[in-house]
This record gives structure tokens, C-alpha cells and sequence, in this order.
């Protein structure tokens, strides 16, 4: 028996939010809206995610001894997740400065703090996580080094989820752990790198696939995502929503797909249910506070 569903290990940041009619260019100054502070980081986004599902999860990471990491340990715990393996200390907690326009897109600059303080000794000291773990999942908010510990800790039987956000070229090793490998079209842009990309998600999930992981999903936006691994490649619809912000919605459907995966759905039938908890997530503003419950995604 697994003591969790999931153990997410990554990244925790306040995201420091303001709205503007558009986005700057270069050398650009425009006025926003006042500055609204929310508990964020892909890591921590993708624990409070899964748990609101029903999820039993936790989350390995690191904060800093400050009033921002205080606020993300709440909100945590808020949410029903262990934070048995949250660090604290070491520098101060990570921060994401964040512009959102009237259409719901966002542009994201991230200060990792002590997000990148998490080392792969860390990793090791939570051995007993990882054993008691069904599924693990992580991102890029944290050192490759340390992600790459992470493969070499998992317990026999489980399964590892990858959305390598923000994106870098990703060694063999970790490639091939992947089941599957989340990636949006930027993302899999520059981990295919050189490579003869295509025009079309298709294209993009098979050469991934040739390179190694287990299977691949190509999250589309409003047009749902695609799922790719030896038994073929097939296209998931989403559900029609008016997006307000789409701050975390790629971390709540990393976490719920990979949440429904430890509990036995096919790839295809886990990316469906995952659009929907990322489309239900774009209905509200902020990141943690919109993502939806399992009844809520079900009245969708």
C-alpha cells in the first residue's frame, strides 16, 4: 500500500500578480492593477491541485524562513497536502512576477530563491517519500541535477511525471523515466532543439517519443491535449470555457493526470479528465486559489 497518490517534488513561489491592458515590449513601462500576492511555484501548484481532487499528496521542496514561505505552508496544509518534506531556510523563498492581460495570458519572470537551493542530498534524505509514493511528479523550477536524483530514488513501481517547465534540453536519463513527458508547443520546441520539428502536435509527440520517454502528452490550450506512446497517438478534447487567467492551469493539469494515472486510468482517459480540472482552472482568477475540486470539475 502507498501512503500518497502523489509526492510532487519542485518548486514553491509567492506569485506577485498584476493586471495590464498588454504586456510590455522592450523599454516599455505600462500602469497595471494594484499588486495581488498569491501562494504559486509549479511544485507547490501542482500538490494543492491534485489534493483538492481527493489526491493524497505531498510535496518536497524548499522555502524560505520568511512571510512568503509562510504563506505557501499554509496554503498547503489548507489544502489538505503533507508538508512532512518542505524545507525551510537556506535563502528566501522563490518569487514569480507575473503580468496577466484582458484575454487571460500571462508573461512569468522567476526569481527561483530557495527553489534552487534543493539539492539532490535533499532528495535522498526523503527516501521514505519516494518509497510510500505511487506516483512522483516534477518540473524545471528546481536544479536539473537535483530532477535527475529524483529519477535515481524512485521506489520499484513507480511512475514518474515530467513537465520540464520553464523548458532545457533534458539528458537521456531523465527522457527515459518519463511517463509521460508534459509538454506544451514551446516546451517541446526546445527539447527537441535541432531537430526536424513539424508543423503539427503530432509531429512533435513522435520525434519526443523517439527520444526515449515512455509516452508523451502535448497539452493544446482550449483545444485539449494529445497523448502519444507505443499503442499510438490520439488527440483529447477540452470543454469550451471564457478564460480569466491562465496562471497554473498547466500545473493543475499535470497534477491531475497524473493523479488519475496512479489510480489506474489509460494515458487517454487521464489527459481528458486533466483538460477538464485546466479548463475549470482558467474560469478564476490566481493560480492555487482556482483550481477545482472533483465536484466541481464534474458539474463542468
Amino acid at each position: 500500500m502507498y501512503d500518497y497518490d502523489l509526492l510532487v517534488v519542485g518548486s514553491a513561489n509567492a506569485d506577485l500578480v498584476i493586471g495590464v491592458e498588454r504586456r510590455p515590449g522592450a523599454g516599455e513601462t505600462v500602469l497595471g492593477t494594484d499588486l495581488a500576492v498569491h501562494p504559486g511555484g509549479k511544485g507547490a501548484n501542482q500538490a494543492v491541485a491534485a489534493a483538492r481532487l481527493g489526491a493524497r499528496t505531498a510535496l518536497l521542496a524548499r522555502v524560505g524562513d520568511d512571510a512568503y514561505g509562510r504563506l505557501l505552508l499554509d496554503s498547503q496544509r489548507a489544502a489538505g497536502v503533507d508538508t512532512v518534506g518542505v524545507l525551510v531556510g537556506g535563502a528566501p523563498t522563490g518569487v514569480a512576477l507575473i503580468t496577466v492581460d484582458p484575454s487571460g495570458d500571462n508573461s512569468i519572470v522567476v526569481s527561483p530563491g530557495a527553489n534552487g537551493r534543493l539539492t539532490p542530498a535533499d532528495v535522498r534524505a526523503a527516501a521514505s517519500l519516494f518509497h510510500a509514493s505511487r506516483v512522483v511528479s516534477t518540473q524545471l523550477e528546481i536544479p536539473l541535477e537535483t530532477v535527475a536524483e529524483v529519477v535515481r530514488d524512485l521506489a520499484d513501481g513507480s511512475r514518474f511525471v515530467l513537465n520540464p517547465s520553464p523548458p532545457q534540453p533534458l539528458p537521456a536519463d531523465i527522457l527515459a523515466a518519463c511517463d509521460p513527458l508534459i509538454v506544451n508547443e514551446h516546451e517541446a520546441r526546445v527539447i527537441l532543439g535541432d531537430a526536424a520539428v513539424g508543423d503539427s502536435p503530432e509531429d512533435w509527440a513522435r520525434i519526443l517519443l523517439a527520444k526515449g520517454p515512455r509516452s508523451v502528452v502535448v497539452t493544446l490550450g482550449a483545444e485539449g491535449a494529445l497523448v502519444a506512446s507505443a499503442e499510438g497517438v490520439a488527440r483529447v478534447p477540452s470543454v469550451a470555457v471564457d478564460a480569466v487567467d491562465t496562471t497554473g492551469a498547466g500545473d493543475a493539469f499535470t497534477a491531475a493526470l497524473a493523479w488519475r494515472l496512479g489510480a489506474g486510468a489509460t494515458l487517454a482517459e487521464a489527459a481528458a479528465y486533466a483538460a477538464r480540472v485546466g479548463a475549470a482552472a482558467v474560469t478564476r482568477e490566481g493560480a492555487q486559489e482556482s483550481f477545482p475540486t472533483a465536484a466541481e470539475v464534474e458539474a463542468l
